[in-house]
């Protein structure tokens, strides 16, 4: 199988496995797919620890912080056995209990995994089937702590019905199109009705670094030559070098004079043994 990687930044990446017989269609249709679900699971991810800690988001008309609704406009605001008020104002503060918290914080976690840039590292492929298995567990652990459903307005009830819940969020704007996103590698991108062999060759041990854009985007900008933790070694080097040329271009022109190998008679006392015999309170200097 080909191994793509799929780079948005070196903290954000994953690794995908095609077949060279498959067409560029299918790959960037399965590419795309990727990657939209993992910006909802990656919303999901933030949205639930919020819900576990402030419980359910208020209707649009009702937000605001509570303390302050309860002073000047004389609100009464519902709180529960766990209540933890949401500093934005966005949530009820009426929390699941640390019980039921601590489950949506494992799942999140353990979706948070699936997302990480280290999979790439671990040489582990990411797919479908992974990422719908760790939306299933979100699912679920959402349900248990609130059996009667979360408001139609929550943003984990939207986002877990389907990529329209994203609408109106950062990760919206990052969604795909399937039918027109691009693919690229090399500043070359793959052309629909061709196959990945006619793109990449037809040896399946391949690996590429590779970007999907939107239509109309261009190719992406090129990768740097040289890595930011290969780039701070170079400037820390750099910098050692220019601190010890400073140095010598600060030093007296006749400080060699007095080093070992400047002195015309460092033979002769090396011969007679007396190169180190050192005088008893003229500790550094040499006979």
């Amino acid at each position: 199988m080909v191994v793509f990687v799929i780079k948005k930044s070196n903290d954000d990446q994953f690794l995908y496995e095609a077949s060279v017989q498959e067409t560029n269609d299918e790959l960037i249709a399965g590419l795309v797919a990727v990657w939209n679900k993992r910006l909802r699971l990656g919303l999901l991810v933030g949205a639930i620890r919020e819900l576990a800690k402030y419980g359910p988001m208020k209707p649009q008309d009702e937000a605001g912080i509570d303390t302050l609704k309860e002073q000047y406009e004389g609100a009464a605001m519902e709180k529960s056995e766990f209540y933890q008020a949401d500093p934005a104002g966005v949530r009820t503060g009426n929390g699941p209990g640390p019980q039921l918290a601590e489950t949506l914080e494992r799942v999140c976690s353990d979706a948070e995994a699936a997302l990480s840039a280290n999979l790439v590292k671990q040489r582990t492929a990411v797919s479908m089937d992974l990422l719908d298995d760790k939306l299933a567990n979100m699912q679920g652990a959402v349900m248990m702590a609130y059996p009667m459903g979360l408001p139609a307005w929550d943003t984990v009830a939207l986002a877990l019905e389907g990529d329209e819940g994203l609408d109106g969020t950062q990760a919206s704007a990052e969604l795909m199109d399937p039918e027109t996103a691009t693919l690229w590698v090399a500043s070359r991108d793959f052309q629909r009705g061709q196959k990945v062999g006619d793109r990449l060759g037809w040896n399946e041990k391949t690996k590429v670094v590779a970007k999907l854009q939107k239509s109309g985007s261009g190719p992406p900008a090129r990768e740097p030559v040289v890595s930011e933790e290969e780039r701070k070694a170079m400037m820390a080097h750099y910098f050692k070098r220019q601190e010890e040329l400073k140095k010598l271009a600060e030093a007296s022109d006749d400080d060699y004079l007095a080093s070992s190998w400047a002195d015309p008679k460092a033979m002769k006392k090396s011969l007679q043994g007396t190169g180190t015999i050192k005088a008893p309170g003229l500790s550094g200097l040499r006979l």
